[in-house]
């Protein structure tokens, strides 16, 4: 299954609920992606531009589209990026197939 890493960041208002009532959010994302057939590898809070980065295995794009939205869509998030991951393997495949593309410079 391909893997993705999420960054977001909470709106000031969720901050201000969670100082309230503290809460381990690794069970909720857990949920979230085990509704798609998925599987949360990890769960980190940050300093930086972002709060917090996750690492989610989900059976294709359009699963972790759905998880996406449907957390986007609660407004507890100023901001989700996700990004899929490739592994080497995946990469080097696509290097091979890059042979292939008849690329052709802008202008050229």
């Amino acid at each position: 299954m391909p893997l993705y890493l999420s960054r977001f960041s909470y709106t000031p208002e969720t901050w201000s609920r969670m100082i309230g009532n503290p809460e381990d959010r690794r069970e909720a994302a857990q949920s979230y992606i085990e509704s798609v057939g998925g599987k949360l590898h990890g769960f980190w809070y940050a300093f930086g531009p972002h709060d917090g980065y996750t690492l989610w295995e989900a059976p294709d794009n359009v699963s972790m589209a759905a998880v996406a939205v449907a957390i986007t869509g609660g407004r507890g998030l100023s901001s989700l990026e996700t990004t899929v991951l490739l592994t080497v393997d995946d990469t080097l495949e696509a290097l091979r197939k890059a042979e292939e593309v008849q690329y052709r410079v802008p202008g050229a």
